[in-house]
């Protein structure tokens, strides 16, 4: 589980396209993480596309943004060339950052409890702490809220 003022626990995971990220490997830049459920899900898709949207917008202020899934590198290049995605998608497969993370887990899902990605947002700072993280319940707005963040601490 991460908690903001943390270091975040470094990773490496495949992306779309079969390249490796290294969470470490990605300093002094900032870094944006949400976990979404899965590629090609109405809401889901919906979050993506809201990070594409701004996804030039935060490259403007040198932050590197990553959706972050348990779909396979395979989903992710379909998904990714199907909506035209600009934002790299790094694969969880086996989903053990996410559980490490405390974005895997019981969650209450149409009034039944179940196993699934607890939607939240990380911001990763160039020193590699966590800055800032959000439990998302409402996925409209979000990713401007987390521009807008960045922009304050700019």
């Amino acid at each position: 589980m991460i908690t903001q003022g943390s270091t975040a626990p470094d990773f490496t995971l495949p992306r779309d396209g079969g390249t490796l990220v290294t969470l470490s490997a990605l300093r002094p830049a900032p870094v944006v993480l949400f976990a979404y459920g899965g590629d090609g899900t109405p809401t889901c898709t919906n979050e993506v596309m809201d990070f594409n949207a701004l996804h030039a917008d935060f490259q403007a202020l040198g932050v590197l943004v990553f959706g972050l899934s348990k779909d396979s590198v395979t989903s992710h290049d379909k998904f990714r060339a199907k909506m035209a995605i600009t934002v790299p998608l790094l694969s969880d497969h086996g989903g053990h950052m996410m559980q490490d993370w405390g974005v895997f887990g019981e969650k209450l899902f149409f009034g039944k409890m179940v196993q699934g990605v607890l939607r939240q947002t990380v911001l990763i700072d160039g020193a590699g702490k966590v800055a800032q993280v959000w439990k998302v319940d409402r996925i409209k707005a979000h990713a401007a809220e987390v521009l807008a963040c960045l922009r304050a601490r700019a």
